[in-house]
């Protein structure tokens, strides 16, 4: 899976699944722009990126229409190009609905969702243009089967999902493929902060007998974002050991 001459962006890729994939993608070849809004981290994990490819971090809010246009041409200012496109950033706020407040549902859809499409409407006229692009959405296994406490949430998941399939037939003359990938239970300090009866429960449930790795949910994206998956669009691969 050989990325060399393509430039990617990867959102929330400071820390955790998106600083993997970022560095995946890197280490394929590619050179990486991160977005996030943790500047401290930004710069770690563009040191990682730079020891192995060329990389560009910018403190983005990917929530806000404009900053990403402008951050997404400052890529191409730097780098030359976008390809790849990750849709990574993401929150969560988990409560019971009868206690979900607005606020809460607002912050979780603006980021996890509005974010996405930010983000993409940024660079998908870039890759009309080239005739080719990679769109690539993080999802989650709870955006298509719930979870109590997580509304708001599961929510954000599936309409990413929808926002895929959707841009999978309007893009895809202009030879852009956008998929989206779907992670169960994946070791992160997010997951790692949850309770041990919880943890516990949800390992019983899982037929591989171990939770995720990052790099499983960044190997997937190295493969829908390389010429391998050329005739793959449109599609959720689901990553979660058989959880669903």
């Amino acid at each position: 899976m050989d990325l060399k001459g393509n430039v990617a962006i990867v959102t929330g890729a400071a820390q955790g699944i998106g600083k993997e994939i970022a560095l995946h993608l890197a280490k394929a070849g590619a050179k990486v722009a991160i977005f996030d809004l943790n500047e401290d981290k930004l710069k770690e994990t563009l040191k990682e990126i730079n020891a192995v490819s060329e990389g560009l971090a910018l403190k983005v809010d990917v929530t806000n229409l404009s900053e990403a246009e402008e951050n997404v041409n400052k890529v191409v200012d730097k780098l030359g190009r976008v390809d790849i496109l990750v849709n990574n950033a993401g929150i969560t706020k988990d409560s019971l609905f009868l206690r979900l407040s607005e606020s809460d549902w607002d912050k979780v859809l603006t980021v996890n969702l509005k974010g996405a499409f930010n983000c993409t409407k940024a660079v998908s006229r870039l890759m009309v243009k080239q005739r080719y692009g990679r769109i690539i959405n993080i999802s989650s296994v709870i955006g298509l089967m719930g979870n109590v406490g997580q509304a708001n949430y599961a929510a954000s998941k599936a309409g990413l999902i929808g926002l895929t399939k959707s841009l999978a037939k309007e893009l895809g003359t202009r030879s852009v493929t956008v998929n989206a990938i779907a992670p169960g239970y994946i070791q992160t300090a997010m997951t790692d902060a949850l309770d041990e009866k919880v943890k516990e429960e949800m390992f019983k449930r899982i037929p591989l007998g171990r939770f995720g790795q990052p790099s499983d949910v960044a190997k997937a994206v190295t493969f829908l974002a390389s010429s391998e998956a050329d005739y793959i669009t449109g599609q959720v691969l689901v990553i979660d050991g058989g959880l669903i």
